[in-house]
């Protein structure tokens, strides 16, 4: 059986750029604007608050996992009120083996393992909206161990480092979406695959995105009148049956063009598309040029 979500997350290509242990003392205060990468955040021991813009604060507590997979600005702080003895809250010490902030002396109230990565795909920006603006995972055991292996991986320089951590972090990913899948999810992909109906129906364009689906059709797959089928996809997943559709098309399409898989024709009826020259329309009108541009582009890329 076709798994959408894993569809999602191969095409996204992710990979780590920093990993690090961090840890706080006293007062203390991080904050970061949008930096235009993903971020990942595990609790070892301690408490802290974060703060995402636009969002209402969450306190962190030991065994939480956060992952922001949208470049959003964010603050963390310490939990409690404590006195500065006179350090200022944004010091940062550089130690060995970890950072502090805070109070660079005494034991630390709080120690965490951050990091940053990329996705590979020009398809991101796409491909995220379909993912929660912010996943908070609690008393996940699995989390913990796969930040574990990431740290002490990145920090070697065995045979297939580069590869492993992919590896890593990819499943790293997978495990602390799927831990939000429900219907309380934001809307999104996740939401949408929480709902068993409509799930149904996500499989079936993901399974055959050749087919010439219609709403009707869709709808049917999901055991739902026309009306509820849209209204419910809607709100589940934050954009239209065909508007996710034509979205996953084009993410196929240009994974197909990247990797130069067949002539335009072929990759044209691989997505859906009758003849090159509709889908040439359809190409062109969604990424804003034509089809034999964008490979010329990403080959020279």
């Amino acid at each position: 059986m076709i798994d959408p979500f894993a569809e999602v997350i191969t095409l996204l290509r992710p990979s780590v750029t920093l990993t690090k242990l961090a840890s706080g003392a006293g007062a203390w205060h991080v904050e970061r604007r949008e930096s235009g990468q993903p971020f990942y955040c595990a609790i070892l021991e301690g408490s802290s608050r974060l703060t995402i813009d636009g969002q209402e604060p969450i306190e962190l507590r030991e065994g939480d996992f956060v992952l922001i997979p949208s470049p959003h600005g964010f603050t963390m702080t310490n939990l409690e009120p404590t006195p500065s003895e006179g350090v200022d809250p944004l010091t940062v010490t550089k130690f060995a083996d970890e950072t502090r902030h805070g109070n660079p002396d005494g034991p630390p109230d709080i120690r965490l393992m951050v990091g940053h990565f990329v996705f590979g795909s020009p398809d991101a920006a796409l491909l995220v909206s379909l993912l929660p603006e912010r996943v908070h995972v609690r008393g996940e055991r699995r989390l913990a161990t796969l930040v574990k292996l990431l740290r002490e991986e990145a920090r070697e320089q065995r045979p297939a480092r580069d590869m492993i951590l992919a590896r890593l972090l990819e499943v790293l990913l997978i495990e602390a979406l799927r831990s939000t899948a429900s219907a309380a999810a934001p809307p999104g992909l996740l939401r949408g695959l929480a709902d068993g109906r409509l799930a149904a129906a996500i499989r079936r364009m993901h399974e055959d995105p050749t087919q010439d689906w219609t709403v009707e059709q869709l709808a049917q797959e999901a055991a739902l009148s026309r009306s509820a089928f849209f209204d419910r996809f809607r709100r589940a997943m934050g954009v239209t049956p065909m508007e996710y559709l034509l979205s996953w098309r084009m993410a196929l399409a240009k994974n197909l063009l990247r990797r130069k898989e067949g002539g335009m024709k072929e990759i044209a009826e691989r997505v859906g598309y009758r003849s090159a020259s509709a889908f040439s329309v359809a190409f062109t009108r969604f990424v804003g040029l034509p089809p034999t541009q964008y490979a010329r582009e990403e080959m020279s890329s």
